[in-house]
């Protein structure tokens, strides 16, 4: 009677089940995109379709198909497959596991699959409850995350997946996966409704379809056809891809830092409104701009340095949102001014040496003789004062191992100009 009841549930759960979970590819014909890893002749597609998958990690954004691609090989193998799922299961579930997989492979001769969701929700005891079974092959060890797996995950465990990086959906895929969902709903849907729809799923199919069948839902309780207002209720913020300690974090202020050294105002600002967006803490971005002003604009123009160190008293004092102008106006500045590195390189070959050779000892002119006795070591005799003798401008103030080394050249760019030596 159970198993009655159990069919029954199922069947409804199906219907019941969100467009993304009824439309889920059951062949990796069916899958749109990601054919940089299921492309025809690639080494992943071959595994699938010759049984024979490594353990492995699908690493992408949400909706660009890690877990469709784990259905996938589970329909298609002839090994056992099991799934946890690591926001819930335990050390003990793992155990559990590697037992009944280490008891069919002994009884039947089976092979069993593992696929673990959210593999980066394991902490370090459960992920060294996988390694003894994926290191001997009783499981393959299928994972997927949405987290950068060199953050997250043990290096002995990791060196034992082959890793693969799925992208998000392009918006002519995304296009793709929503009318699929238009034919399976029976529902007519624009096309300038597909790619407003499209558009707001930030490459997401799991949320392009949620749009999709929400939009039409409220449609049909209207009485009424598809619309894109229906569309702009159902996505009214679009998903934002964003985690403040993890990959996406250092990507999007790495592309900040080197839009705004490239001194392209426009992407530089881009970048600085998806951290907002993102909720990113406006004293990291504030803190990265006054980095920014010494190591990638330095002299070329000073003042860059105050304006960066302004923003950054602005976010202490204003907070947000209103700080936020303040950033946007610091990040104008910093893309527009003149960029020179010279005063970081200069300081790099300076400490280079300085590893190398030790501190050297100053010239005996420049040592202090401020102390009684001095004067009988020699320390500060022959030391020309510049304002009373123009020659101790001329002087080479470094050791004597050292004399003539250059450490810091002038850019040329904005205020940092040549000058001679003893103008420095």
């Amino acid at each position: 009677m159970g198993d009655l009841f159990d069919d029954a549930a199922g069947r409804r759960l199906e219907r019941l089940a969100p467009l993304a979970g009824r439309l889920r590819p059951e062949s990796l014909d069916a899958v749109v995109g990601q054919e940089h890893v299921i492309g025809p002749g690639k080494a992943l597609r071959l595994a699938i379709e010759n049984d024979r998958v490594p353990s492995l990690l699908f690493y992408g954004p949400p909706g660009s198909g890690k877990t469709t691609l784990a259905r996938i090989v589970a329909r298609s193998t002839g090994a056992f497959f099991e799934e946890l799922s690591a926001v819930s299961a335990t050390v003990g579930n793992v155990r559990d596991v590697l037992t009944r997989a280490k008891d069919r492979l002994g009884q039947t001769g089976q092979r069993t699959i593992l696929f673990l969701d959210e593999i980066h929700r394991f902490n370090k005891g459960q992920q060294d409850a996988l390694l003894p079974g994926v290191e001997a092959g009783l499981v393959t060890l299928i994972g997927a995350t949405t987290e950068n797996p060199y953050f997250e995950l043990n290096s002995a465990l990791l060196s034992r997946l082959a890793i693969y990086e799925l992208q998000p959906l392009s918006e002519g895929q995304v296009e793709e996966v929503v009318r699929r969902g238009a034919a399976s709903l029976s529902a007519e849907v624009p096309d300038d409704l597909v790619a407003f729809i499209a558009g707001r799923s930030g490459g997401d199919a799991r949320s392009a379809l949620g749009i999709l069948e929400f939009t039409v839902d409220t449609a049909r309780a209207e009485g009424v056809p598809v619309e894109v207002r229906h569309a702009e209720d159902a996505a009214r913020k679009r998903p934002l891809v964003y985690d403040k300690s993890g990959d996406v974090h250092h990507d999007i202020i790495s592309a900040w830092i080197k839009s705004t050294r490239a001194s392209d105002v426009q992407a530089s600002i881009y970048y600085l409104a998806a951290m907002l967006e993102a909720g990113e803490d406006a004293r990291f971005i504030a803190r990265r701009m006054i980095v920014l002003a010494s190591e990638d604009i330095g002299n070329a123009d000073p003042q860059a340095l105050q304006v960066a160190v302004a923003a950054a008293h602005a976010v202490e004092h204003v907070g947000l949102p209103e700080a936020r102008i303040n950033l946007a106006q610091a990040a104008v500045y910093l893309a527009r001014a003149p960029k020179s590195n010279a005063s970081y390189m200069a300081l790099n070959r300076a400490q280079e040496l300085v590893r190398q050779h030790g501190i050297l000892t100053p010239p005996g002119e420049l040592r202090s003789a401020a102390y009684a006795g001095a004067r009988k070591l020699g320390r500060g005799n022959g030391y020309l004062y510049p304002h009373d003798n123009p020659e101790g401008f001329a002087f080479d103030c470094l050791p004597e191992q050292l004399r003539g080394t250059v450490f810091f050249t002038p850019s040329g760019n904005g205020d940092e100009q040549p000058k001679p030596r003893g103008a420095n």
